[in-house]
């Protein structure tokens, strides 16, 4: 891909946050954060520890800020356990950290044992490469709750595509938005649907062939 060529890049990768031990991490990912299995196909990717997961942003991370246009957004989805590490990744590969987005999913999520308190939030790193420029439109919300509806989960770690529009109007129309952890398409059909150019990266077939899925009912 040609060098600060992309608007945006908006992404999801595997957070490698599931177990402790390698008998833990090495599991389906189906059994790590499914409750209810709903026959969606496992991903690959989500069995690093803390160092190789690190390492492996910075690699994916760096090729980004080559392709991102000078003052293009990044935004990427963590959870908890992976914030700290994340915030280093992102500033490792060379991208200038903005701040923390909440995506408060509400209630439904994955209740604890009584005496916890709820993991009802993920988080979205955002910055730039170089500064922010200043837009017409903004300032954006710095928390979204939308909650998963499995008529709209089309992965086992999928995101609302209403989240995904949301994140997508932060972009100038007709950017080019980049997911290089595209998994069911939701990053590409939140841009086609919000008047955006888009390119997904994903290199399990089953999840492309949901991602055309998704883009084809968009097209027609």
């Amino acid at each position: 891909m040609p060098n600060n060529s992309i608007d945006a890049v908006i992404t999801d990768p595997p957070y490698c946050s599931g177990g402790r031990s390698i008998g833990a991490k090495i599991q389906s990912t189906t059994n790590k954060y499914e409750n209810y299995p709903q026959g969606r196909p496992d991903f690959l990717g989500d069995a690093k520890d803390g160092r190789s997961w690190l390492m492996w942003c910075n690699l994916w991370i760096a090729e980004c800020f080559r392709t991102l246009k000078e003052g293009g957004y990044f935004l990427m989805f963590c959870d908890w356990r992976q914030l700290p590490t994340a915030t280093d990744a992102l500033q490792i590969g060379g991208i200038s950290w903005r701040g923390v987005i909440v995506w408060n999913k509400g209630l439904g999520s994955r209740a604890p044992h009584k005496g916890y308190f709820r993991h009802q939030c993920e988080f979205i790193l955002w910055g730039t490469k170089g500064p922010c420029n200043i837009q017409n439109n903004g300032p954006f919300p710095g928390c979204y709750e939308e909650h998963v509806r499995q008529k709209d989960k089309h992965h086992i770690a999928g995101k609302p595509t209403a989240l995904m529009e949301e994140l997508c109007k932060v972009i100038p129309y007709d950017g080019i938005i980049l997911d290089p952890f595209a998994g069911s398409g939701t990053t590409c059909v939140a841009a086609l649907k919000t008047g955006h150019q888009y390119i997904g990266i994903e290199k399990m077939p089953e999840y492309c062939e949901i991602s055309n899925q998704r883009l084809r009912q968009i097209t027609e």
